[in-house]
């Protein structure tokens, strides 16, 4: 089959594309190969005649409201097979429920005043019979993909014409009982809100309850699977329950306006379960502050697996809510917390966060959504061994079991792609004339969640009231408390792990354990030009290196103790900022717990993204090390220390980071946005300026190497601004 563009036809009031199809429909032997008696298919192509037939494909590309109803009985005839679907689906957008079937059936389906009028220019239609037969076929199209245009509770005009219609055409026909059955369902309905399980009224709260802070011992009584069911079988059901034209970006982006409070219910009941479950996973973390670091830690490891338990149930929306919360604002910036995270489960979620990278447009999301739309079990491909063991067993529990699943979008992808198209494309071309291309463009995504919503009938899970009256119960903590709570968590991690009386003993502790020498303090003021920091007299340095980034608490600044490598190798061992560990070519340390807002040893956000401590066992520090150890304003060695504040905030909130002669302005720059907790992918969108005076700055080139291309003469002090 091979298809041609046979260009445009243009009508009163419409406008088509015509393709040309050709199609083979025979295939039989030449003379000669009768002859010899062979068969056609047997036979090679230079022995065999080939017939082929040529049709024309007629699909309206604009029209007006009158012609675009009227082509609903012709789109057969001119093989535009999709076309009923697409106008269903989005017809909303530029008609009522009501117009579109007061020209169907008064207009043409009238048989009969209609017998020398518009009949008769129908030129694909032969006889009254055939006409019947096509407006049947649109209205059974029309009650069962979108019944839902006909609830309009309490006089359901639309559907009582109707009714009437095929009392008066289509007597006693399948038709007519089956509007009656609908009628009659919409009326026996109560009107119920379409709000989702988060919603919370005096009927919902059993024996008076009210709202409450998550209990962590009731939290961690729930397992990891068991929430994540529940959290999906929410989600299916809202999901399922989704309207599709809801979606689109011309109904979708009238939300705001006050007389559409209660426009698209289906799809704000969706994104009310969606924050439901992003607060949910704040105030389990952040709601009780009697909460140890350990064990606040450990929830957020829960979350982690339930996060994973939703990514086998291919639950993307829940999966999706978790990991935002997880990264907001006030869960991000709990350090101390962080590190205590075990290293195998931060690879977890590193590797789940990946899922919704918005790199090219959340291409991997995409991809991922539409590999397994279908499928009837997750494809899960883990870097991490231990993770891809527990994976394989959770799926092949499921397989064993016979269970299969759907799959449950993030539908925020959708609503973004359905809005861009509607701000993209026009609604009305050249006359006037309704533009139907754009309909078409929207329904290849208004198909997508048709087909996610059919699969999720595959889904057999069980409601737990337990958990649902829990996930209920739970009082929301708005972004002003949940920032609070964050800082009041924080600065008790500050003050149980680095209090004064324990800093002096914690910096002992860790210099002999990992280097087996005296105790190293950080000095309390670093002078311009220092020796290098060390211990008592008659160390020696050669064993460790060890500096400070100014302890000075006047100004909000990261206080570390930086251990210093081989500047041939700043980053390839040493401190993995990511997984909150030391490491070594043989082995690695865990080092949890260890932070402070205002001075911190071994902080992930503290600039120590170069260097690596030996141990006694596994060797010394090479006899290249250097003597004498990077500080602010002194370039010493193939290092030095910069300060670098953002744009807009005043110059005593830096950040100090350690720069080797490797170091160019992409790396730099990332390692500026890690510290001042902003992220670290938006590298492009910042440049770094050195500050020459206060008059002059020093723009440097995308690529340019700072070390070498900084000004020495003058305070080492650069700013992070975002491009214009």
């Amino acid at each position: 089959t091979t298809f041609q563009d046979g260009g445009e036809e243009v009508e009163d009031g419409a406008v088509y594309n015509v393709t040309l199809k050709k199609v083979q429909i025979q295939q039989a032997a030449n003379k000669g190969a009768r002859w010899l008696g062979g068969e056609g298919d047997q036979l090679p192509p230079e022995h065999t005649v080939r017939q082929y037939e040529t049709s024309k494909i007629r699909a309206i590309k604009a029209g007006t409201l009158e012609k675009l109803v009227e082509n609903l009985l012709t789109a057969f005839g001119d093989a535009d097979f999709s076309y009923i679907s697409i106008f269903l689906a989005t017809y909303r957008a530029f008609a009522s429920p009501r117009a579109v079937l007061e020209l169907l059936l008064d207009r043409f389906g009238n048989l009969e005043t209609s017998s020398d009028g518009d009949v008769a220019n129908l030129n694909s239609l032969e006889s009254v019979m055939v006409l019947r037969v096509e407006i049947a076929s649109v209205l059974r199209a029309w009650l069962d993909q979108c019944s839902e245009d006909f609830r309009e509770p309490p006089d359901y005009m639309c559907l009582l014409k109707l009714l009437e219609y095929l009392k008066n055409n289509m007597p006693n026909s399948d038709m007519e009982s089956r509007v009656q059955n609908l009628l009659k369902q919409f009326q026996n309905q109560e009107v119920e809100a379409v709000d989702g399980f988060c919603s919370i009224s005096s009927s919902d709260l059993v024996n008076g309850e009210e709202l409450e802070i998550s209990n962590p011992e009731e939290f961690s009584s729930f397992q990891d699977h068991v929430v994540a069911e529940q959290l999906t079988y929410m989600d299916v059901m809202l999901f399922r329950r989704v309207v599709p034209y809801h979606c689109l970006g011309s109904i979708w982006s009238q939300r705001d306006k006050k007389e559409n409070k209660n426009l698209a219910p289906t799809v704000r009941a969706t994104i009310t379960q969606f924050n439901a479950v992003t607060k949910c996973v704040i105030s389990t973390i952040l709601g009780t502050r009697e909460l140890k670091i350990q064990q606040r830690a450990k929830i957020i490891e829960k979350w982690i697996h339930i996060a994973h338990e939703c990514r086998i149930l291919k639950n993307f929306s829940s999966l999706r809510a978790i990991i935002s919360a997880l990264q907001s604002n006030s869960i991000y910036r709990l350090k101390t917390t962080w590190m205590c995270v075990s290293k195998d489960i931060l690879l977890m979620y590193e590797e789940l966060s990946e899922i919704f990278s918005d790199h090219d447009n959340y291409l991997t999301s995409r991809e991922l959504l539409m590999k397994e739309a279908t499928s009837k079990f997750a494809n899960l491909d883990s870097s991490e061994k231990e993770n891809q063991k527990k994976s394989q067993k959770r799926l092949q529990l499921q397989k064993t079991k016979g269970v299969m699943q759907g799959t449950v979008p993030y539908l925020g992808t959708f609503l973004t792609d359905l809005i861009m198209l509607d701000t993209a494309l026009q609604d009305y071309v050249e006359g006037g004339l309704i533009n139907f291309e754009k309909r078409r463009r929207e329904f290849e995504v208004i198909a997508q969640i048709k087909l996610l919503q059919s699969s999720c009938n595959s889904y057999c899970l069980i409601p737990d009231q337990k958990f649902i009256q829990w996930f209920r119960r739970q009082r929301h903590l708005t972004e002003e408390e949940s920032y609070k709570l964050s800082r009041e968590a924080e600065a008790a991690a500050d003050t149980n792990i680095l209090s004064p009386k324990s800093q002096k003993s914690m910096v002992k502790r860790i210099s002999t354990l990992f280097l087996g020498t005296d105790v190293f303090t950080p000095p309390k003021e670093q002078p311009p030009k220092s020796s290098p920091a060390g211990g008592s007299s008659g160390e020696s340095t050669d064993s460790a290196s060890v500096s400070s980034c100014e302890f000075n608490h006047s100004e909000t600044e990261d206080v570390c103790v930086t251990p210093i490598s081989s500047p041939e190798d700043p980053l390839k061992k040493g401190y993995d900022s990511d997984k909150g560990s030391i490491s070594s070519d043989k082995g690695s340390i865990s080092n949890k717990g260890l932070d402070s807002s205002k001075g911190s040893i071994f902080d992930p956000g503290s600039g120590l993204d170069s260097g690596s401590i030996p141990t006694r066992d596994l060797g010394s520090v090479p006899s290249s090390a250097p003597k004498e150890l990077p500080v602010y304003n002194q370039q010493s060695g193939s290092s030095c220390i910069i300060r670098v504040s953002m744009d807009g905030l005043h110059a005593s909130v830096y950040k100090s980071i350690l720069i080797t002669n490797q170091d160019r302005i992409p790396d730099v720059t990332q390692r500026a946005l890690l510290k001042h907790n902003l992220e670290p992918d938006a590298v492009e969108d910042y440049e770094l300026v050195q500050v020459i005076s206060e008059d002059k700055e020093l723009v440097f080139p995308r690529d340019a190497n700072v070390f070498y291309g900084m000004n020495s003469h003058v305070n080492f002090n650069f700013i992070l601004r975002k491009k214009a």
